[in-house]
């Protein structure tokens, strides 16, 4: 942030965008709470951006500033990402002035609202400085206004449109039969939500789902968006293999590297449907953690993030929602070796594939929040 724009803040009242704060306490569970709450009703207040500085007391405005090492962007997007439902694009910079420290977050709008207090199912909202509940119409008027619940959907602030990939971009439209040009290509990514137009900096930004699907490098603004494969049988392949790229080239990716791990006679067919349901299911707003695949001689273990939401049928594939729809399409789109098409009945299909050989296990843990798929290990097979 500029001079000019934070002095413009500061001559401002605290509001339904803008909240002064002596100090927040991350280190204690209430303090996370409050802040996780403050955030969550400025982003859903009407007025564009908002902005929460710290190191001011709010009514005086005096100028405390903060210690050196109070709290990191990586820390608070964690509180807020675990915390908000969907996650809240925000930032944190810090700036000096009349030789203090101050921290200035800031809120971005996004056609995500609103946006729900995990803990406790509340939507929170502002009402001039303080917090309240919203009401029934004011939910009824923000989803109305938004009516848009797709997690990928979410623009990571400060993304770069340059850091996509044109070649899949380019890919995908032609797959619909739409001709894409330099002229018009940003256009067709903007309707079709790979970026979002932030109409305060008059930039585009890459969404989440954009970032996954269409960026190979896409870990330098999501860097939990890999596959992270343990290799505990084979001594001449290296025991711990990171995968990172687009979705598409991370499946490839893997698949390739268990079938230089497991011996020929395994069925690892079972294995890459199983990872391929991780992607397509697993949680993406959880940025602390990442899909695994553990392959020891007695068990091959899949991890994915987040709990699977249950439909009301029978069989894994149908079972479960599919969490991430937006990308579930692009994949099935851009897939040449059409593995998608597949999709349903994936747990029947690995459990047949051991017949025989053990037991295929699925565990959806709510208290650890994640999916595992156990699979017998190579000694099954001797």
């Amino acid at each position: 942030m500029n001079k000019k724009k934070f002095l413009s803040l500061l001559k401002k009242n605290e509001g339904v965008k803008l909240d002064f704060k002596r100090e927040i306490d991350l280190s204690i569970e209430s303090g996370r709470k409050e802040f996780a709450k403050d955030v969550c009703a400025i982003a859903n207040s009407r007025g564009g951006r908002g902005y929460l500085i710290i190191g001011i007391e709010d009514k005086s405005k005096k100028v405390v500033g903060i210690s050196e090492l109070c709290f990191t962007e990586e820390q608070i997007q964690q509180i807020i990402s675990s915390r908000c439902e969907p996650p809240i694009p925000i930032s944190l910079e810090f700036i000096n002035y009349q030789n203090k420290r101050l921290a200035i977050i800031t809120i971005y709008q996004s056609n995500q609202k609103p946006y729900q207090f995990r803990e406790n199912g509340a939507f929170y909202i502002r009402r001039g400085s303080t917090t309240d509940t919203m009401r029934k119409q004011e939910l009824v008027t923000s989803f109305q206004e938004n009516m848009n619940l797709n997690i990928e959907l979410t623009p990571m602030v400060k993304s770069r449109i340059e850091h996509l990939d044109y070649e899949i971009v380019d890919k995908y439209f032609m797959s619909h039969g739409i001709e894409v040009s330099e002229e018009n290509r940003i256009s067709f990514m903007e309707s079709s939500k790979i970026v979002y137009l932030d109409e305060e900096d008059k930039e585009y930004y890459i969404t989440l789902g954009g970032l996954l699907v269409f960026s190979r490098i896409n870990y330098l603004y999501y860097p939990n968006n890999m596959i992270r494969i343990v290799n505990k049988i084979n001594k001449s392949l290296d025991e711990v293999k990171i995968i990172q790229g687009d979705l598409l080239s991370m499946l490839d990716k893997s698949e390739k590297h268990i079938l230089d791990i497991l011996p020929s006679y395994y069925p690892c067919q079972a294995v890459y449907e199983g990872i391929k349901n991780a992607v397509l299911y697993r949680d993406y707003t959880i940025i602390d953690k990442e899909i695994e695949v553990i392959i020891d001689f007695n068990s091959v273990r899949i991890i994915s993030p987040g709990i699977l939401i249950k439909n009301s049928k029978n069989e894994l594939g149908n079972n479960y929602i599919k969490r991430n729809m937006w990308i579930y399409e692009k994949l099935i789109t851009l897939d040449e070796n059409k593995r998608f098409l597949q999709s349903g009945r994936g747990f029947s299909r690995m459990k047949k594939s051991f017949k025989n050989h053990g037991n295929v296990i699925f565990i959806n843990s709510l208290r650890e929040n994640y999916f595992k798929v156990i699979y017998p290990g190579i000694t099954n097979f001797k």
